[in-house]
């Protein structure tokens, strides 16, 4: 994928996780976008670990990686944001 489709795709599941994880209000949609983007490098790493795939391309099966790697991402970010 290209970096605008990686932008969109990011934009999307970091939204979708923050909407899920209720840290939408928290965050802008840059910070969507990193979100959803690190959320897809480490959904397809998780995913890879487990056996499964990964990141395939700009499909259904990518954006749920992405979204429950964002979502992980989210959960470890609010528990040491709060731990303080």
């Amino acid at each position: 994928m290209g970096i605008i489709a990686w932008i969109i795709f990011g934009a999307l599941a970091g939204w979708i996780a923050s909407m899920l994880a209720g840290t939408n209000e928290e965050q802008g949609a840059i910070g969507n976008i990193i979100v959803g983007i690190l959320g897809a490098l480490l959904g397809g790493f998780v995913f890879n670990l487990l056996g499964g795939a990964g990141i395939t391309g700009f499909n259904l099966w990518s954006m749920f990686v992405a979204i429950m790697g964002a979502l992980i991402l989210l959960f470890v970010v609010k528990t040491f944001r709060h731990s303080n």
